[in-house]
């Protein structure tokens, strides 16, 4: 009985230390000593043991049994986190899990340019892998989903998408990404928010007056100065007859971005025509930027009423219709000027 009891306590002894010297082999070292990043991902609704078999099968972790049984014993399951995870095979175990149920994934860049309206940023997140451009307009539309992000009552999200570069993660859905851009816009406003009180302008007019601002703009230093021409075009009774409006007038039916405006589509009687209609648009036209909004509660003192592309990004501006008239026939009617000229061309740093 005493040699059972002895060889049951050598088993038990011998057990205990193989046990503990596997442990500590599995715990104490990665699986090489390769430092080399590997982007890892865990996907929404991933249990802990699909986790630790696909770290196996990418030769982060030697054993996925044995790291399903730490992660438990450590109480991580449950802390498991989605993300798109930086790892390597140097890492031991318990330095994996806990990069894993950080949270921490890894940024992606996304940036959305001062201008863009929503058919242009529903383009932008399909084409970087968030989602299609069809559940982005809906979202945008989505009276309920707006109110709740900016508080108002309002058509779409259009002129509330603050244009910036963000932060986002490869999982991040189309609605925590329009949650940060909204986000950011109230942070923005904020800081305008007194002076347009001062004017006595809501900020959706605020808004859709700097969304045609930003729209008619080639380079920056123009903005105060294109501003001025809308103030004075307004304060006048005068048609504000800008093209982005009628552009946009035809996207709101079509679903998409034209590629072009005709002179049909300038007599075409939507809501957005300026051409037909005097006054400011029911909603914003594009996603203005900071400088945008401040040019419009800021304009230059000027008498401007008029302005013509001169090709090349900058805007050649004019007090009255024959001043308009001799800039057309020079930028415009004059084939030589246009040659091979495009605002796209624009050297910002001129």
């Amino acid at each position: 009985m005493k040699m059972i009891i002895a060889a049951l306590s050598l088993f038990t002894t011998t057990l205990s230390l193989t046990i503990l010297f596997f442990g500590y082999q599995f715990l104490g070292s990665g699986t090489a000593n390769d430092a080399t990043e590997i982007l890892f991902d865990v996907t929404p609704g991933q249990s802990m043991s699909t986790v630790a078999a696909n770290l196996e099968s990418q030769h982060l972790i030697k054993n996925a049994w044995l790291f399903s049984k730490y992660s438990r014993f450590k109480g991580a399951n449950s802390k498991l986190k989605k993300g798109e995870y930086a790892l390597n095979q140097a890492m031991t175990p318990n330095q994996v899990l806990n990069v894993i149920t950080s949270g921490k994934s890894v940024m992606r860049s996304l940036t959305i340019p001062e201008g863009k309206n929503i058919f242009d940023i529903a383009d932008i997140l399909e084409r970087s892998g968030y989602g299609t451009k069809q559940d982005f307009l809906k979202l945008a539309i989505d009276k309920e989903f707006v109110q709740s992000l900016l508080g108002e009552k309002l058509e779409s999200l259009e002129g509330y998408l603050f244009p910036d570069t963000y932060k986002v993660t490869k999982f991040d859905t189309q609605k925590e990404i329009i949650q940060q851009m909204t986000t950011h816009f109230l942070n923005v406003y904020k800081d305008i928010e007194p002076i347009a009180q001062k004017l006595n302008w809501s900020r959706s007019k605020l808004i859709t007056f700097a969304s045609i601002v930003e729209k008619e703009t080639g380079a920056a230093s123009d903005r105060p100065l294109v501003s001025s021409v809308f103030h004075n075009r307004l304060r006048t009774n005068m048609k504000l007859q800008t093209d982005p409006t009628v552009l946009y007038g035809k996207a709101m039916l079509l679903g998409a971005m034209p590629n072009n405006i005709t002179r049909a589509d300038l007599q075409a009687p939507t809501k957005y025509n300026s051409y037909t209609n005097f006054g400011l648009p029911p909603t914003p036209i594009s996603n203005p930027g900071r400088d945008a909004i401040l040019a419009a509660v800021n304009p230059a003192n000027t008498k401007y009423i008029y302005f013509v592309s001169r090709n090349d990004g900058t805007t050649a501006f004019s007090e009255t219709l024959a001043q308009h008239n001799a800039a057309v026939q020079k930028f415009q009617m004059n084939a030589k000027n246009r040659d091979g000229k495009s605002w796209r061309d624009l050297n910002p740093n001129k």
